[in-house]
């Protein structure tokens, strides 16, 4: 039987392939950027906002949820005025750690090429 989840985008949803299921989860626009911050340790959500200034509180906050059920990150509250929220990889979100450094070189790449592209 092929492995089956609630999809966001559909009711339910009967995996294809292994990517699919992947891009699932982490595909969305800000995840992966997300995810690489969490790379380097433990961040607030200021500091998430301050890393990725391009993406508005509803959308992080919407995304970090994402990731969280997804058992990608760890959202840890502390009981504190103001609340102190603290948000990082899981052990299975460290999994992902060659993924990301594989798509930033790769992404670079596609800079590099747009680069050359138009000064040519």
């Amino acid at each position: 039987m092929a492995y089956q989840r609630k999809n966001r985008r559909t009711n339910q949803c009967h995996y294809g392939c292994s990517v699919e299921a992947a891009l699932d989860v982490i595909g969305d626009k800000w995840k992966g950027v997300i995810l690489f911050h969490l790379l380097d340790g433990t961040k607030r959500f200021n500091e998430l906002r301050r890393l990725i200034p391009s993406v508005t509180q509803r959308m992080l906050t919407l995304q970090l949820r994402e990731l969280e059920n997804d058992q990608i990150i760890t959202r840890t509250v502390y009981p504190q005025v103001p609340p102190k929220v603290e948000y990082s990889l899981t052990e299975f979100g460290q999994s992902l750690r060659p993924i990301l450094f594989a798509l930033r070189e790769w992404g670079a790449k596609i800079m590099e090429r747009e680069k050359n592209f138009h000064s040519s």
